[in-house]
């Protein structure tokens, strides 16, 4: 094909990409970076559409190369703008409206009127700085799982700005004209050819990484309870299950702390569920802002609450537990100005050496917090040395030993 009808094409796919990321956004969870990536393609499908108009007419004033070339670069400024914003950064879109400009006013010069070497090594280093910055921010974030979904594209745009390279280094090396099958019509279809590619590539690749969002985003909250944000019983048997074969083959400890709400009836009774629900969000919220990162947090049903500690010693989590226990005795709830005084009761239990299954010690757990509550309340229970059974004190000490 020829650079005209290549051009054209990548006109239609820059607005395949743009209808695309439109309705992506209108069907999702509203992501706003899909917007900076529409905004982008309309800025694609607007330079090539100029291009294309240039060489049918086959003339090129200097603000027709201009515009073409300001509007070529707010499109891949656009594609950094989105990729920061999915990222939970300012977009920038000030810089860009900035970069364009000077773009524009460059064109003005009279070195560049009649210079297409000058424009050239002029545009095509922002360009190959703003896809090499959008591929560096996806590349050193944290998130494993994400990260997978962010490859395609990082790729696609370290690959763009290579051939963008590539294509300056050659013209470069022939002070402007490159030679043979370089030269003139063929080295104008490359480059179109190239921008197509780009264009339908990129419409997947900023498609699979919103998919792929939304995904994880589902996959947690089926994990997650609402109301406190802490893990629930589905994610519990899964963490719990690996936890407890991968101590059960090394030897190191494994604990659960449960806790529940003292007297949390009567506060559903005296002020409401609606209150109920706020006292129970205060003391996930409290015991989450003392709990390690590192532990994982459960909220079993209602008021129950359960914490899984590997690798720690006895005194370690029995000090965890009692300091959760203090906190929440010291810090009221605030109803309508006045503070209502809120406790838990918390059982301890440890890995015993002769559980076949993590919900052994869960059970154990369950059994020192009635123990807690059955002793007064607002206090710590451990299984096997505060409630005694079935010779559990001796195998407790050796489970943490």
């Amino acid at each position: 094909m020829d650079a005209f009808t290549l051009v054209v094409a990548a006109a239609l796919a820059a607005l395949t990409m743009a209808a695309s990321m439109g309705l992506l956004y209108l069907a999702s969870a509203r992501q706003a970076c899909l917007v900076d990536w529409t905004v982008a393609a309309v800025f694609f499908a607007l330079s090539n559409m100029m291009g294309a108009i240039g060489l049918h007419l086959q003339t090129n004033p200097i603000v027709f190369i201009a515009c073409v070339n300001a509007l070529q670069l707010g499109g891949h400024f656009g594609m950094l703008a989105g990729v920061r914003r999915h990222l939970h950064r300012a977009p920038g879109w000030r810089w860009g409206a900035v970069l364009v400009g000077t773009v524009l006013a460059a064109h003005v010069l009279l070195a560049l009127r009649g210079a297409p070497l000058y424009r050239l090594m002029l545009f095509t280093p922002f360009l190959g700085a703003i896809n090499l910055c959008a591929a560096w921010l996806l590349w050193r974030q944290p998130d494993s799982e994400a990260r997978a979904s962010y490859l395609p594209l990082i790729v696609l745009q370290v690959l763009f700005a290579l051939q963008q390279a590539v294509r300056v280094a050659v013209v470069v090396a022939h002070d402007g004209e490159p030679p043979g099958f370089l030269g003139g019509h063929f080295y104008r279809t490359s480059g179109a050819l190239a921008m197509l590619v780009y264009l339908s590539l990129a419409t997947m690749c900023c498609a699979l990484i919103v998919t792929h969002q939304q995904t994880l985003a589902l996959h947690r909250a089926s994990l997650t309870d609402v109301l406190t944000g802490w893990l629930n019983r589905r994610a519990l048997h899964d963490i719990a299950t690996r936890d407890f074969r991968r101590c059960r083959r090394t030897g190191a400890a494994m604990f659960f702390i449960a806790f529940d709400i003292d007297h949390f009836k009567s506060i559903n009774d005296r002020y409401g569920h609606g209150v109920g629900d706020t006292a129970i969000r205060h003391v996930t919220a409290l015991s989450a802002r003392m709990l390690r990162g590192y532990d994982a947090l459960f909220r079993l049903g209602g008021e129950e609450f359960a914490v899984l500690v590997c690798g720690e010693h006895l005194g370690s989590v029995c000090g965890i537990a009692e300091r959760l226990r203090e906190w929440v005795a010291c810090t009221p709830l605030i109803v309508d100005g006045a503070g209502v005084a809120m406790t838990v009761s918390v059982g301890v239990a440890a890995l015993d050496p002769q559980d076949h299954k993590w919900e052994d010690i869960l059970r154990r757990a369950d059994e020192a917090l009635y123990d807690a509550k059955q002793r007064g309340r607002n206090r710590v229970s451990v299984h096997g040395r505060d409630l005694a059974g079935r010779g559990h004190a001796t195998r407790l000490q050796a489970a943490v030993a």
